[in-house]
């Protein structure tokens, strides 16, 4: 049974929530009470998604709407940007039920409210935010676990929202201090297991209040993470062309965008943000890597520009 809560407010990922489940991996609003930019509410909704379901598949999209089916876990309704309705499956757990609601749901609500949400780690050095994307399993989350590590405050873990206001700089909003990390993760890191709780399998919920920024950063660099079959890592700047179709990939659930009808949106976005940063592909051992040689080859390319002594 999923209790539901008195309303109440939260701040995430540069927006204020109101919610009837508690959220505690989210910051409270301590502010007052009355309108938020997200509703979530528990509805009653697996008569609607029968209506809507397309087949076998486990979403159902348009342009103001989205439904996610997670089997034994929820249905949930994301709406114009605004609000999200979630109904639970007999005997599911809280922790399952929120990790979709603060993963999936909110990744197609930012995409809804035209905030591009890459999928990766985000992190702040010398004053400005340096995002690390890839498949999953790349070791994103490793890397930005070690810059946590080292002092560096988080910004995002798994979902990066990106804002792009017309004329500006892009930036990354917080979204809430915690990571995800694999127990392998924990292990390299030198982080003892028993200190965190169990998300789903082998993944640990690693609560980060102290070293997180809860203000948006300015973009300065995104780098992919890729694995090869090299015995070193190595770390190429990405020029021109390269750029845009990186971003475009490693958007958050990119698969949902066509059918909200974002694809123009997205292009534009996507275009716009690989014009004003810079970017790099960091290639590591598929065997395994040195968490502390990533973290200086990029401190090496992060810290110039990050004062200013780099242009271009």
């Amino acid at each position: 049974m999923i209790p539901v809560v008195q309303r109440t407010f939260y701040t995430g990922f540069g927006l204020r929530l109101a919610s009837d489940i508690a959220l505690p991996e989210l910051l409270p609003d301590a502010g007052r009470e009355g309108r938020a930019d997200v509703e979530i509410r528990r509805e009653d909704l697996a008569a609607a998604w029968s209506e809507r379901r397309d087949g076998e598949r486990l979403h159902a999209v348009d342009e103001s709407e989205c439904w996610l089916n997670i089997p034994e876990v929820a249905v949930y309704r994301i709406r114009s940007g605004s609000e999200i309705g979630y109904d639970p499956a007999a005997g599911a757990q809280g922790t399952a039920v929120r990790l979709y609601l603060l993963g999936s749901c909110m990744g197609a609500l930012l995409i809804q409210r035209r905030i591009l949400p890459l999928h990766g780690s985000a992190v702040v050095i010398g004053g400005k935010a340096y995002a690390f994307v890839g498949e999953s399993g790349a070791g994103k989350s490793t890397l930005a676990a070690a810059f946590v590590k080292r002092g560096y405050p988080l910004l995002s873990d798994d979902v990066i929202p990106v804002s792009v206001a017309r004329g500006q700089v892009p930036a990354v909003l917080p979204a809430y201090p915690q990571q995800k990390l694999w127990r392998e993760s924990l292990e390299r890191l030198g982080m003892n297991e028993s200190r965190y709780s169990p998300i789903y399998d082998s993944k640990y919920a690693v609560p980060v209040p102290s070293r997180f920024c809860n203000e948006p950063i300015p973009l300065a660099g995104v780098f992919e993470l890729v694995k090869s079959d090299r015995e070193q890592a190595e770390m190429v700047r990405l020029d021109g062309l390269e750029r845009l179709p990186i971003l475009q990939y490693h958007t958050y659930r990119q698969f949902l965008i066509p059918r909200m009808g974002r694809v123009q949106w997205h292009f534009a976005t996507a275009a716009s943000i690989a014009g004003r940063i810079r970017m790099y592909r960091l290639r590591r051992p598929s065997a395994g890597f040195a968490v502390d040689d990533l973290v200086d080859r990029i401190m090496g390319a992060a810290l110039p520009e990050a004062s200013g002594q780099l242009n271009g």
